[in-house]
């Protein structure tokens, strides 16, 4: 474990090297423990507010925006999480053809098992699925190198053999993590990814609000996220989503930027 760890930032090395000094000083001078505690609990902040701070890449690298070569190419990325949904993501897809927009889903694991079908459509009309963990489990960023190891792996499994596609980017539940995440990310040849801008679409049921949010950070390169599972309905009971998705894509068109799936940013 401390090997793995070692690989990692700056930031989680320091830290490393803070506990082993830590100890040699209690060990040396047991009478200076509260300059000890305190300088410790300082450090754990730290490292907590990098793994609460979904776009930070304070504990490893985390795709906040397309590559410098993708935005040049005036490209943007629409990626869509939580599903598949029964009811949602079929009029996504429906709507995403319309308009020749191709996006990157980042599907639950244990959705994909309940709704293979929907999996294997979305794949049909030439969008992307990517890891977003097994279970989407509340407690995920409290998960150690097992915890992280079983959740990601078994999402790869999964998606793997229903799509036969290995994903190649992962996105964190609530896009919140600990320091354990980026050693497993590596031994699967995952990349993190987070966003450059959401309009936070599972709780903000006003649709003109979520809009707005989305085309104030649309610009070349931006990584947008919406979502189809867990989506929060307008008052008519409309999913979000496909109340902004349409001036999101005409935005994108007025703007000359082109939607593309993160693969086609990294390649």
């Amino acid at each position: 474990m401390i090997e793995a760890l070692w690989q990692t930032t700056l930031l989680v090395r320091a830290s490393l090297i803070l506990h082993f000094v830590a100890l040699l000083i209690l060990f040396i001078s047991p009478t200076h423990w509260h300059w000890v505690l305190a300088t410790l609990i300082t450090n754990h902040l730290v490292l907590a507010i990098g793994g609460l701070w979904p776009r930070s890449n304070w504990l490893g690298p985390n795709w906040t925006q397309l590559p410098d070569a993708a935005a040049k190419r005036n490209e943007i990325a629409l990626t869509i999480d939580d599903g598949p949904d029964p009811d949602v993501t079929p009029r996504v897809l429906d709507m995403l053809e319309r308009h020749s927009v191709h996006a990157t889903f980042f599907i639950i694991g244990e959705r994909a098992i309940r709704y293979p079908d929907m999996c294997l459509e979305i794949v049909r009309r030439g969008h992307i699925i990517e890891n977003h963990s097994q279970q989407h489990r509340h407690n995920f960023s409290l998960l150690g190198l097992a915890g992280f190891t079983k959740e990601l792996q078994a999402a790869q499994t999964t998606l793997t053999n229903l799509t036969g596609q290995r994903p190649l980017f992962f996105r964190a539940p609530a896009g919140l993590r600990n320091l354990f995440l980026e050693p497993v990310l590596r031994r699967l040849g995952l990349l993190l990814v987070s966003w450059s801008v959401r309009g936070f679409d599972t709780r903000e049921s006003n649709a003109e609000r979520v809009k707005h949010k989305l085309l104030s950070g649309l610009r070349s390169g931006a990584i947008v996220l919406l979502h189809d599972g867990h989506a929060a309905r307008t008052q008519a009971g409309t999913p979000v989503i496909l109340e902004v998705l349409p001036a999101l894509i005409n935005a994108a068109a007025a703007s000359n930027l082109r939607f593309v799936s993160l693969r086609q940013a990294l390649s």
